[in-house]
């Protein structure tokens, strides 16, 4: 099992910046595309129809952060495989051959849609595996995969907050631009959320809406998309811990079938570099005035 724990690939990317001077960590826990091939194996599914929960590309997308003065984050899993943005142990009996423990949040909205933190389908409706699990699986997968994403973000926000007084944590995503098992049409370019207001100051939420749509962006606030684990856990505003979410549409950079870029892809990334260099601003001006005034250009 040693050996066998040396050979699996890390968990995360962490990029960091020589010396961190905007108050923004940003986090990417969707666009991992390393799918073990045991899992491909145990799946009902061809590989392409399982990246159909894969937020492709996204931390390339924002690949520009660590430049900038940000640290990114980014799982290395895809999301079918683990999914970050839920609880650790949000998990479906229906799946397992074996009796769960009784501390598995087994009622949550989000197991009964099948999207758990092991998730029974792909965000097409797609049944995933083609056998029942066993709880050791599930396990294995969060002792190896899960624990070290949130540890990694949870040192990061950790020294952003003791550097500038707060941080602006950006959770970043993407979605389909036409409608999956939950049929929700998409009609915003942008859809940026804030946990209905309690995961972020509002006036952060409203001034990188106000960005994006000079930018030429059309933006949706919390519609369809209000924020997940992520942004309730570590979105504390009266303690200046800021979390956003922010779920650009597909259809913008890639060609939703074939999972390949657009050639509109390094447009959109540059536009995406002025708003996290915008959004340290923002950010800065709403944290405590004993926070270090540093800039990208110190």
């Amino acid at each position: 099992m040693d050996g066998e724990r040396l050979r699996r690939p890390a968990a995360v990317d962490v990029k960091e910046p020589a010396r961190q001077t905007l108050p923004l960590v940003l986090a990417s826990p969707h666009s991992g595309s390393d799918y073990p091939a045991d899992f491909i194996a145990a799946s009902r599914l061809d590989p392409l129809a399982l990246r159909r929960s894969e937020d492709s590309f996204v931390d390339e997308l924002f690949a520009a952060a660590p430049q900038l003065g940000a640290p990114l984050l980014a799982a290395r899993f895809p999301r079918a495989y683990l999914d970050p943005n839920r609880e650790a142990w949000e998990l479906d009996p229906a799946m397992f051959a074996d009796a769960l423990p009784d501390f598995v949040n087994a009622h949550s909205p989000r197991v009964r849609m099948g999207l758990g933190t092991i998730a029974r389908i792909v965000a097409s409706g797609e049944e995933i595996y083609a056998r029942k699990l066993r709880f050791a699986e599930a396990q294995r997968r969060i002792e190896e995969l899960y624990w070290p994403y949130h540890q990694t973000l949870e040192r990061l926000l950790a020294a952003t907050e003791r550097r500038f007084g707060g941080y602006l944590l950006l959770d970043c995503h993407s979605m389909p631009s036409a409608p999956w098992a939950a049929g929700v049409a998409q009609t915003a370019d942008i859809v940026l959320g804030d946990y209905h207001g309690k995961a972020c100051a509002p006036e952060i939420c409203e001034a990188a809406r106000r960005f994006l749509v000079r930018r030429g962006f059309s933006v949706a606030l919390n519609t369809p998309y209000a924020g997940g684990f992520t942004t309730e856990h570590y979105g504390r505003p009266a303690r200046c811990r800021h979390a956003l979410q922010i779920e650009i549409s597909r259809a913008l950079y890639m060609d939703e079938q074939s999972y390949r870029k657009r050639p509109s892809f390094d447009r959109l990334a540059a536009e995406l570099a002025l708003f996290v260099r915008q959004l340290g601003k923002i950010a800065r001006a709403c944290l405590p005035p004993a926070a270090p005034l540093t800039s990208a250009a110190d």
